[in-house]
């Protein structure tokens, strides 16, 4: 611990947020990049609006810790940590439409539909999608072009059909043909999940490691994933919208199915631990340089927002 009471963990997680914020303000301001005509100031407020919103920059810290593992070039992890960024809150913006979640408030914030209107909050979204891929072909993200591709594939696998949307589209059905225990699973690995673990596997890739590195980072981003949703869920039943900085107890009203549903707080406790072992587990081979990727999955297991 710090002086000041805070731990290394989350001094970095501070700092990664804070230069991933700048990269992006940088990126999403009003002035048009080479190849473009222009850009909409209203489109770009609401985009600006839809991302520099707070938020811990989980993802991102995820891309970039886990590229240092591999001692990959720190700018190069910081444009696709702000790609996924980007994903993330495309899926937000969109997930807090009326046809969705219908959610009035994020982070503590209007919604961009609320704020502005559905049609903007729309086009936010898909600008948000597109210039993410974008962000990662750029020659200004200084990998081989192998890398590059690798990357683009597998974010685009973690945020489609198999993965992050079709999550939410499974989502959507649970509300009214409620799944079972392995369906649930399912859907919480694609609609959360699929991305935590690019975010893994992407900073191996941007360090060039090795098919057996990718798979091990993989299968701690799978396991982080999966506790991640449980702590939302878990935080879902027992917090309240001021510390959330969103509404809560919306899955129960909903009856919506989630394991602490089928199971109960206490069972979901107990699965929170085992999967931060698993995670531990996983980076052990890594020893101390993966302390910080070990903070990181009690840390998403633990959290209070």
């Amino acid at each position: 611990m710090t002086d000041q009471g805070f731990s290394l963990f989350e001094i970095t997680l501070q700092q990664r947020a804070a230069a991933v914020e700048a990269l992006l303000g940088e990126l999403l301001s009003d002035r048009s990049r080479t190849g473009e005509i222009s850009r909409p100031p209203r489109l770009m407020a609401a985009m600006r609006h839809g991302v520099l919103n707070g938020g811990k920059r989980l993802r991102p810290f995820l891309v970039m810790e886990s590229a240092a593992l591999f001692g990959a070039d720190n700018l190069a992890a910081l444009r696709v940590a702000a790609a996924l960024e980007c994903i993330h809150s495309y899926s937000l913006v969109h997930d807090d439409l009326p046809a969705m979640d219908d959610d009035d408030l994020r982070r503590g914030q209007p919604t961009v539909h609320r704020k502005f209107d559905e049609a903007a909050a729309i086009l936010a979204g898909d600008s948000l999608l597109t210039y993410a891929f974008e962000l990662i072909s750029d020659e200004a993200t200084e990998l081989a072009p192998s890398a590059r591709l690798a990357l683009i594939t597998q974010l685009a696998r973690a945020a489609g059909i198999g993965g992050m949307t079709g999550g939410q589209a499974l989502d959507l059905e649970a509300e009214t043909v409620k799944p079972d225990e392995e369906g649930i699973i399912r859907l919480q690995a694609m609609k959360t999940g699929a991305l935590i673990r690019f975010a893994c596997e992407a900073g191996a890739i941007i360090g060039n490691a090795g098919e057996k590195d990718r798979e091990r980072l993989a299968e701690y981003g799978s396991a982080i994933g999966l506790a991640f949703q449980l702590a939302d869920d878990l935080l879902d039943v027992t917090a309240d919208a001021s510390r959330m900085g969103k509404a809560t107890g919306k899955d129960a009203a909903a009856g919506k199915a989630t394991l602490v549903s089928l199971h109960g707080i206490d069972w979901t406790k107990r699965q929170l631990a085992g999967l931060i072992a698993q995670a531990e587990e996983l980076l052990s081979s890594y020893g101390a340089s993966a302390a910080l990727l070990k903070d990181a999955a009690r840390f998403i297991a633990e959290r209070r927002s």
